[in-house]
């Protein structure tokens, strides 16, 4: 189990600023797959070189799960512990849909983005940052929107992602440790976890202080798992 220094003062609200987003996955580029494909040589236009190329485009855009979930932000999660503050899924999530338009492992993807508060006596924030649609690749996704690879320049990472799914889960959960620092030196460490399956996705930041004096990534990867539960709905 990983113990976390403990945090100092945090900044009163909502400290955190801009909900994270996630960086964008690598965009397509036929010319260059297909090329890779072909190799090099001498590629002679024919109806046999563009029956080819159809034959390519199938076999990339293939291999997609049937739309069977979306996923949605309740207006309470945890059993009440945490109420919905904001709805980001109309600005950031419409910026990671522009981000993930291009990918080769998603297609037909929303985001979705949500800023939880806790409704006891905890302090900070519960951040979920996810889309549904139809995605393939799925463990490249997880290690796509863990690592903060976007927020470096005030967050470290105290503990690599890696593979804590609790026993007997059909869905795999990585989750990190992360620290977040202020400009005044304040600082707030807090574990981030995400799943992705064919459907949806979701990066989960627990940025509490409840969360950051009991950082177990075994603990925290059940609490996604519970959140996984109460946001994932059937499709229709």
């Amino acid at each position: 189990m990983y113990t976390p220094p403990s945090a100092t003062q945090i900044p009163q609200g909502h400290p955190w600023g801009t909900p994270p987003i996630v960086p964008p996955p690598p965009k397509k580029n036929r010319a260059g797959l297909v090329l890779g494909i072909i190799g090099g040589g001498i590629l002679v236009v024919s109806v046999s070189a563009l029956m080819g190329f159809v034959l390519i485009e199938r076999v990339l855009d293939g291999g997609f799960p049937q739309d069977r979930s979306t996923l949605t932000l309740p207006r309470t999660l945890l059993d009440g512990r945490f109420e919905l503050a904001q709805d980001e899924s109309g600005t950031l999530g419409r910026t990671l849909e522009k981000d993930w338009a291009r990918s080769w492992d998603a297609k037909a993807a929303h985001g979705v983005v949500g800023v939880y508060d806790p409704a006891g006596g905890d302090h900070g924030t519960l951040v979920v940052t996810g889309m549904y649609g139809r995605f393939k690749h799925t463990a490249q996704v997880r290690a796509r929107v863990l690592a903060n690879r976007g927020e470096a320049d005030h967050v470290t990472v105290l503990v690599p992602p890696r593979d804590v799914t609790p026993s007997g889960s059909a869905v795999t959960v990585d989750c990190e440790v992360l620290r977040r620092t202020w400009s005044d030196g304040k600082h707030l460490t807090y574990p981030v976890c995400a799943w992705a399956d064919g459907n949806t996705w979701a990066r989960v930041a627990q940025m509490t202080l409840n969360a950051s004096q009991n950082a177990d990534l075994k603990v925290a990867a059940g609490t996604t798992l519970r959140i996984r539960s109460a946001m994932v709905k059937a499709a229709g």
